[in-house]
């Protein structure tokens, strides 16, 4: 009888956390230049593919809307929580939105202790 041997499957289930957080665009005017602000983050990577545009980072990432709407050429308050929905089709990690930016996280924990930060503090009764 012969006896096979198979090679480990890449696509096997990996359940260690990434650390990591990222966001599909759509790759037109808007979404180039959402990479490109992005792309000065230290912890970005930035994909370009042929109908999208990959955004990942590892740990943190701030879409601040101001840098954005002056990288479009347009007035502050101009891209806001709406407009990044609008270019934006998935994502992975933990996304907050404020009224100045969108913040993703790839770790849960710091993102509970970031929103534990914003909330007021509690009473005792």
């Amino acid at each position: 009888m012969t006896s096979f041997k198979t090679t480990e499957s890449p696509f096997k289930a990996n359940n260690t956390a990434s650390n990591m957080a990222g966001v599909t665009l759509m790759n037109n005017q808007v979404g180039v230049v959402v990479a490109e602000v992005m792309d000065r983050q230290e912890n970005v990577t930035i994909t370009h593919l042929p109908s999208m545009i990959r955004v990942d980072c590892v740990g943190r990432m701030d879409f601040v809307y101001d840098e954005i709407s002056e990288a479009l050429g347009e007035e502050e308050g101009f891209y806001d929580a709406s407009e990044f929905e609008e270019n934006m089709s998935t994502h992975y990690g933990k996304m907050i939105h404020m009224d100045d930016r969108t913040v993703m996280f790839g770790n849960l924990e710091e993102a509970a202790e970031f929103i534990g930060d914003m909330l007021p503090p509690e009473v005792a009764k």
